[in-house]
């Protein structure tokens, strides 16, 4: 069914194999991030073929579909208190920075009469979550320590992922060094000092990553085979396992400017157009509704993306080394966005291959 999202299982298993044996080389445990791919359990399946065994995600409706995986389950976006029940019920580690969230984590616990783990996270710059004083982290760190259905797992960063702060020696050196004093206050030691997602991988790469660093949470390295500091390919890894196939539904010569007066488009943009003459056209059924404005790219030799509506994918075919009709396929390979989004789209279905 078209649009589709092909997921290649085996090449997802091949690097979360790779990606185990790179972090395990220096100590680091890996939570593979299942978001990307809206949790989906087949392709989850894979990731623990390849030896992960902590899945996270941010989405308390994703891991209720992690469940019947044999894995631990961590929870990435702050909870919310409302939701304090389903965090203990769903995941067994949460990532927390709010007194008042954890009190609320302790209570639902408590309540189930189990322990929940929590990872404290500190800012160090980025501006997203984690307390931003170093003093205020530390008091957290202690009050944790004092109740009674909590364990405190360890302390962790977030990086890059809204001021695209990148992660060096110095700003995870401050987290190991504030791992140090939490240890201290803990008077015990803690199991992970996380040090952020995929942008930590070029660290690693390097031998740059701090020692004491010892838990990463990857998602685009091993989905897609690439660090997100830099965009680089990471060695020996698949780059697509994630793919975009939709259905071609017109195919027609047209002028390569519009006629009339130009306005804004249906996102309130006015859109530039170059004139190249007749042209020939096609119209791929898939649209921003699916892949919002993330970056998708054609596979198939010469096709170009001249733009895209909610709905339809405009194309230009006049270059194309084969000849397009109705109803033919074209394959696209996805950014991180566009498979984020193109998984969660209702409108996009799922095609599982097995195999390499």
């Amino acid at each position: 069914m078209n649009p589709r999202i092909k997921i290649h299982l085996g090449k997802l298993t091949h690097n979360a194999a790779l990606m185990v044996d790179m972090c395990a080389a220096s100590g680091i445990k890996v939570s593979a991030v299942t978001k990307g791919f809206c949790a989906k359990p087949q392709a989850a399946a894979a990731l623990l073929k390849g030896g992960i065994t902590s899945l996270a995600d941010s989405r308390i409706e994703n891991l209720r579909k992690l469940q019947p995986l044999e894995a631990e389950k961590l929870l990435l976006r702050l909870p919310m208190i409302n939701q304090a029940e389903q965090v203990v019920w769903f995941s067994d580690i949460s990532l927390n920075s709010q007194w008042a969230t954890i009190q609320a984590l302790n209570k639902a616990a408590g309540k189930r009469g189990v322990r929940h783990g929590v990872i404290l996270m500190m800012d160090l710059g980025d501006l997203r979550e984690g307390l931003f004083s170093e003093r205020a982290f530390l008091d957290l760190v202690k009050n944790t320590c004092r109740l009674s259905h909590i364990d405190l797992k360890g302390i962790g960063t977030n990086l890059t992922c809204f001021g695209a702060i990148l992660p060096d020696e110095k700003n995870l050196g401050r987290l190991k060094a504030i791992a140090e004093q939490s240890v201290t206050i803990a008077g015990k030691p803690l199991e992970m000092v996380s040090g952020g997602n995929s942008s930590s991988l070029y660290l690693l790469q390097e031998g740059k990553l701090p020692e004491g660093i010892n838990h990463l949470r990857i998602g685009e390295g091993i989905l897609l085979g690439t660090e997100s500091a830099y965009g680089t390919q990471l060695p020996n890894m698949n780059h697509d396992c994630f793919q975009l196939v939709a259905e071609l539904i017109e195919v027609e010569e047209k002028p390569s400017v519009p006629t009339g007066t130009i306005g804004k488009d249906a996102f309130g943009q006015v859109p530039v157009f170059e004139d190249r003459g007749i042209r020939k056209r096609a119209i791929a059924a898939v649209g921003k509704q699916d892949f919002a404005t993330h970056a998708i790219t054609p596979l198939n030799q010469g096709v170009e993306i001249l733009g895209a509506s909610s709905d339809h994918l405009i194309l230009d075919i006049s270059d194309a080394s084969r000849t397009y009709r109705v109803g033919d396929e074209v394959t696209f390979s996805l950014s991180y966005g566009a498979m984020l989004a193109l998984n969660t789209s209702s409108y996009v279905s799922t095609q599982y291959v097995e195999g390499a």
